[in-house]
């Protein structure tokens, strides 16, 4: 009996929701800004590759599938980065110690 390559890819897609899940929510706040910074560097990985998606197309056809999803990966990794930073410079804000004031 042989498994569907579908069926099998599948499973391991969601068995990987579950554990990514799970490892993510028990990941401690001080533990939280280099998890962020791993993160980034993944997505800056994550539009090299765009990049490369985005401008493999023939001359002909500017608008192709390959060219479209480049694009998109592109700017959904930009604002993932982005969003990464303001996350991590907000959590370090919260372990810096505040000033007092004077009367």
């Amino acid at each position: 009996m042989e498994i569907d390559p579908f069926i099998f890819r599948l499973s391991i897609f969601i068995l990987s929701i579950f554990v990514g899940y799970y490892v993510v929510w028990s990941v401690t706040p001080s533990l939280h800004t280099p998890l962020m910074s791993v993160t980034n560097a993944i997505s800056s990985v994550i539009i090299v590759g765009a990049i490369i998606a985005a401008l493999a197309n023939n001359e002909s056809n500017f608008f192709s599938l390959s060219s479209s999803f480049g694009y998109l990966a592109i700017t959904l990794a930009a604002v993932n980065i982005f969003g990464g930073f303001l996350v991590t410079q907000r959590m370090l804000a919260m372990y810096k110690k505040k000033k007092k004031e004077k009367k």
